[in-house]
């Protein structure tokens, strides 16, 4: 012991800490349970307070063992890196080719730094495997000569000398002076890794390249599987350890090496970069449970969760293996926020289901609606405030913080209580949840992500709940609501009004009726979605609708192509592609600029148009649509921007899409109730109008398109050409009465004109079908003939000729059937062209 006491005496004397307790072997891993990018909890920068080593030699020992644990994972990591650019040059040379698996900005988007990773990391790799090589070379030189007297002694001499000898510090130099590599890696990871997922999705290609990735594992010749995405996360990974790392080297580097200094000052470098990396970069994350094993997470964010008629703001965490829901506690000021556990449900058998849109009652939307303007009045005064006192007393702050927090309040209730679209999960145990959605992107994004791990061989592991819901906090990756009053900067946003004009698609793999649904982001002062009518069964559907929205700080356009199911399929939509565009102010023009947006396979043909200006204050109620039936067809297609009114075309469609073979098609009647409901949907909401026509019978479909022609103020065919119609119709020769009819037909008003021309071609695609559905073109002529054209009615004191009501029938009828029976009708224009008002070429949008 006194030997002992002597020792450490004299090791402290040469200012070496000292402890009798050993230190566990050295484990290749050494990562703590802590955020990814959150740097390690050491405040000083000098040695732990609890050093284990005796000797500085066997400080020496255990950072040679360090170095050589360092030498080994750098291999390892080369190797991976260069599994990850394998792919590079294949899928370059492709991008030219017709058929490209990536395009040339998908690569170079994926691949972004990786060169430079790779050829930083190997320079670093030969420069550490060059020292190590030479120091065991002058360690061990080849002698005959045996060990003599004392050689143990002069061994442990010569070793501790050329560990003083062995500097590494200017390659750690390197390596910290160049994090900016991965800088731009960790800005670019998010978009690389999103282009992998949505290829692996949608190109068989690409997913075969992305699930079977070979490395080798260091010096043996094995082999390890990985995948695209976990190759591009080991960059991330390698971040962080190598910050660990230096931390490990420098405790066992003594005070007296040169090389000490140098790696305190590197391994402050590297706290501060990843102190400045955003912590809540997108990145695997997991938790360790009781039983040792790992559970990690995918994708967490907050949803309403509804319980008993109930709405509530919860913070939902997708694990590999189940869904957790959890309710935030916002602790005080200065205290981390903690997790209370609400529910959770096995993701092995969970079923998902897209529910049809939930219906708001009255009161609610005349709440949502108070609360939008009050929402508007305060950012007005926010504003205001922000322009006319630049700097503020203590008393001016006080009162805009006070402003901003009401602000938050108000957008927390829209949050909760606005979003209508319900994703239903149900468990094979029999729980059952419902989680509520305002946007259609985000919940087809949630239903993905789950859908995807519910398709895999899932070992369910029991969860550890009181571990799981404690770890929330370390492992959320979505920090708060997305609330745009908690950032209240303006940036690059828009405010004024936003014209969307949806006009086709084309590459679809075979024909099907789908719709686009178009959303966009900002204050939730207005109404932000729309959604076009659902296209006939077409390879190339077109819908040519124009949407406007009144927008304030909306950075981002959501477009998703929908697939309506054929009749007697499922009865759940399915999203067939999506994409989110940034909205770039010095972009947008006040005139149209059209422009293709590819997704994936399907690219969708639309034009934007931004015209900047204050806006209106929302209403305190709810804004009415302003009525269609009975009002003058010229009138509702100003309204709509449209040549064709969206009902005609709405019900045209729908009766195409399944009502082509039903017996007695626009003869026979439908349930009065339901025509009822169908003209009262048309008349308040276009969008709840085109939900119901997907559900009702078929017969309601056709019976309110017949409707709305016989309540037309006018009919469709002006009434002051009934009597030259009636001369046409007399006239003998085929010839010249075809060319007068033709005439008249011209004459018509544009949207009269275009409108009867669209139900034209509608009726002859009917008739062609009159072998199942009974209704030759007599028939339907017989049908529309009275509502489409009527004659004038009798003033007092004019003198008009006297028609037989039975003659003004007949007209009626005869002059449908001509028309039913023309070969060389013109095409209906249904759109106004959005080309005349801009000189922009076409461009394409590649997604």
């Amino acid at each position: 012991m006194e030997v002992f006491m002597e020792a450490a005496a004299y090791l402290e004397s040469q200012h070496i800490p000292v402890e009798a307790v050993g230190e566990p072997p050295l484990q290749e891993d050494v990562f703590p349970e802590e955020d990814l990018f959150s740097p390690p909890q050491t405040d000083r920068m000098d040695l732990p307070d609890n050093p284990v080593l005796h000797t500085p030699v066997e400080m020496l020992d255990r950072r040679l063992m360090v170095l050589r644990t360092i030498l080994d994972s750098e291999k390892l990591y080369l190797n991976e890196l260069e599994t990850l650019l394998m792919p590079m040059k294949a899928l370059k040379a492709t991008a030219g080719t017709s058929q490209p698996v990536l395009s040339s900005q998908q690569v170079q988007t994926v691949f972004y730094q990786v060169p430079e990773l790779r050829d930083l990391h190997r320079d670093f790799y030969t420069g550490l495997r060059d020292r190590l090589g030479h120091l065991e070379s002058q360690a061990h030189p080849e002698t005959d000569q045996g060990p003599g007297p004392g050689s143990e002694q002069g061994e442990e001499k010569e070793q501790g000398q050329s560990g003083y000898q062995l500097m590494v510090g200017d390659l750690f130099l390197k390596i910290v002076s160049q994090l900016g590599v991965y800088r731009g890696f960790i800005d670019n990871y998010e978009s690389a890794v999103e282009i992998v997922r949505r290829c692996t999705q949608t190109d068989q290609r690409f997913r075969i390249l992305a699930e079977s990735m070979m490395s080798h594992n260091g010096s043996d010749r094995s082999k390890t599987k990985y995948t695209f995405e976990a190759l591009l996360y080991k960059p991330l990974d390698r971040i962080t350890k190598t910050t660990l790392v230096l931390h490990d080297l420098l405790k066992h580097t003594p005070q007296q090496h040169s090389d000490h200094p140098l790696l305190q000052e590197i391994l402050r470098l590297s706290r501060s970069f990843l102190s400045g990396v955003n912590e809540g970069s997108p990145c695997k994350r997991e938790v360790t449970l009781s039983r040792g094993m790992r559970r990690q997470l995918i994708r967490d964010g907050f949803v309403v969760d509804v319980y008993e008629g109930g709405r509530n703001l919860r913070h939902l965490f997708l694990y590999t293996d189940l869904l957790l829901c959890t309710k935030l506690k916002g602790g005080a000021q200065g205290k981390q926020a903690q997790y209370r556990f609400c529910w959770y449900l096995p993701l092995a058998g969970l079923k998902l289901h897209w529910g049809p849109e939930m219906e708001r009652t009255t009161d609610t939307h005349q709440r949502i609606h108070a609360t939008r303007a009050k929402m508007y009045l305060l950012r007005h005064e926010l504003r205001q405030t922000m322009k006319s006192v630049p700097q503020k007393c203590l008393a001016a702050r006080t009162i805009e913080r006070s402003r901003w927090k009401k602000m938050e309040q108000l957008e927390l209730m829209i949050l909760t209580h606005s979003p209508l679209l319900p994703l239903e999960l149900h468990s094979p145990s029999g729980k059952s949840h419902t989680l509520v959605m305002s946007s259609l992107y985000e919940l087809e994004e949630w239903r993905e992500a789950i859908h995807k791990l519910t398709g895999d061989n899932i070992e369910m592991v029991p969860p550890d709940l009181l571990t799981l819901t404690s770890s929330c906090v370390k492992l959320r990756m979505t920090q708060q609501p997305p609330l745009h009053s908690i950032l209240p900067g303006e940036g690059q946003s828009l405010c004024g009004t936003l014209s969307v004009a949806v006009h086709s698609a084309c590459g679809l793999q075979q024909p099907a009726s789908v719709y686009v649904c178009v959303e966009v982001d900002g204050f939730e002062f207005y109404e932000s979605q729309a959604q076009t009518h659902s296209s006939i069964s077409s390879l190339s559907p077109h819908w040519d609708q124009e949407f406007s929205f009144q927008v304030d700080g909306a950075q981002n356009l959501k477009v998703l192509c929908v697939l309506q199911p054929e009749e007697g399929e499922s009865c759940e939509d399915q999203v067939l592609c999506k994409t989110s565009i940034q909205l770039d102010p010095g972009l947008l023009q006040k005139r149209w600029r059209r422009q293709t947006l590819s997704l994936g396979q399907v690219e969708v043909t639309m034009s934007l148009k931004y015209c900047p200006h204050p806006l209106d204050p929302p209403c305190l109620v709810p804004a009415q649509q302003q009525s269609i039936f009975c009002m003058p067809i010229g009138a509702v297609a100003q309204q709509e921007g449209v040549l064709v009114p969206h009902v005609v075309r709405c019900c045209v469609e729908e009766v195409e899409r399944r009502g082509l073979e039903e017996v007695g098609i626009y003869r026979l009647s439908a349930a009065t109730s339901d025509i009822t409901n169908l003209k009262t949907a048309f008349n308040t909401s276009l969008r709840e109008a085109v939900s119901r026509l997907r559900c009702v019978d078929v017969n309601a479909v056709s019976g309110i398109l017949k409707l709305y022609f016989r309540e037309l103020p006018e009919p469709l065919i002006p009434t002051e050409l009934f009597q030259s119609f009636t001369k046409a119709l007399n006239i003998p020769d085929l010839s010249s009465r075809s060319g007068t009819m033709l005439s008249l037909l011209q004459s018509c008003p544009s949207v009269n004109q275009n409108t009867f021309l669209f139900l034209l071609h509608h009726l002859k695609r009917v008739s062609d079908r009159q072998h199942v559905n009974k209704m030759p073109l007599m028939n339907l002529a017989t049908v529309f003939g009275p509502s489409l054209l009527r004659p004038p009615v009798a003033v007092l004191g004019q003198c008009s000729p006297t028609v037989d009501i039975s003659q003004e029938v007949e007209v009626q009828v005869q002059v449908v059937y001509f028309y039913l029976q023309c070969d060389n009708l013109p095409e209906a224009q249904t759109c106004i062209s959005h080309d005349t008002e801009t000189t922009e070429e076409d461009e394409t949008t590649n997604i």
